[in-house]
């Protein structure tokens, strides 16, 4: 069969830190009145909401289509290669690190780290992130920091706002912090080891686990990412992006925009405000609004987008 542009049927976690922006913001129906902090837009295990494919996951359409769905500098047998998420943040994630490529494969046994990227939807006044460690501290000294309860005076905070972006390569150590809602695109994986949960309780009433010597193993400490502005970059430019992924930012005013996957990659798009519509071949038109996500698959070729709006592109470079 021929494929289409797949309207995506997102999968809602509940986090301690979460909170019901998802809801309120994005109109996404969350099940229980439990904090939700994570939006699933796109993963192996999303299944598709749209046409003749709906129901059936990402994963599933991974292995039958292969190079058509995924494109062809992809494994199909490694699975979907990106996890797009939306993040409400209402308190602080734990402070945390994440393997590399060879990390992942020594400890885990897992084909992929996780390097991801964030763009700051919306930020409350004040709101804070970590991004890295003090200059100056060493292995030694951060694994005393956090056995004995004094890290926080060594993370390094950065004050942000709506629109900031951040790339985020593995080792590097972050949390982001109350008050934000976050775009966040990541290689797929959840490998997360975390240095320090600020002294809480998770929702099952326990202590959520440490990976102190797995942490200590993936840090890369003196590394503290630059942060960038969305409007650094034109619409339509890259705003994020590096090896595994990169990101465009398009601004629709009522004119078409055309794309092209060049039959060699997908495309990740992310409604992030208004109401977009894609076009195809002679189909039916697909329309989709803030807080959804279209996946185009790589064998799709030329496409166009139309309305009123803005939209976030992810693919692999």
């Amino acid at each position: 069969m021929t494929l289409y542009p797949l309207l995506m049927k997102p999968t809602l976690h509940t986090r301690v830190w979460g909170g019901r922006a998802l809801e309120t913001r994005y109109h996404k129906a969350l099940p229980t009145h439990a904090p939700y902090g994570e939006s699933w837009e796109l993963h192996d295990t999303t299944p598709v909401a749209n046409g003749v494919l709906a129901g059936r996951t990402i994963a599933d359409l991974t292995h039958t289509y292969g190079a058509d769905f995924i494109g062809s500098d992809a494994d199909p047998e490694l699975g979907f290669p990106l996890l797009v998420k939306l993040l409400d943040c209402n308190d602080w994630l734990s402070v945390q690190v994440h393997p590399d490529d060879a990390l992942a494969g020594e400890l885990e046994r897992e084909p992929r780290g996780k390097t991801e990227g964030w763009i700051l939807l919306a930020a409350q006044p004040g709101a804070q992130i970590v991004v890295g460690i003090e200059p100056g501290t060493d292995a030694a000294g951060l694994d005393s920091a956090i056995r004995e309860n004094r890290l926080e005076p060594l993370l390094s905070y950065e004050t942000v706002s709506a629109g900031d972006v951040v790339y985020m390569a593995a080792g590097t150590v972050h949390a982001l912090g109350p008050g934000v809602l976050v775009y966040e695109i990541q290689q797929s994986s959840d490998q997360t080891y975390r240095l320090y949960d600020w002294g809480r309780l998770g929702l099952d009433g326990k202590p959520r686990p440490l990976h102190i010597e797995k942490s200590l193993r993936a840090a890369r400490l003196g590394v503290k990412p630059p942060m960038t502005r969305l409007e650094d970059t034109p619409p339509g430019g890259v705003v994020l992006g590096g090896e595994y992924f990169e990101t465009a930012r398009h601004v629709l005013t009522g004119r078409e925009q055309i794309l092209d996957t060049g039959k060699r990659r997908f495309h990740a798009l992310t409604c992030t405000d208004g109401l977009i519509t894609v076009h195809w071949d002679d189909a039916a038109p697909l329309s989709f609004s803030a807080g959804q996500t279209v996946l185009i698959p790589a064998c799709l070729g030329v496409y166009s987008l139309t309305g009123e709006g803005e939209v976030l592109r992810s693919y692999q470079p």
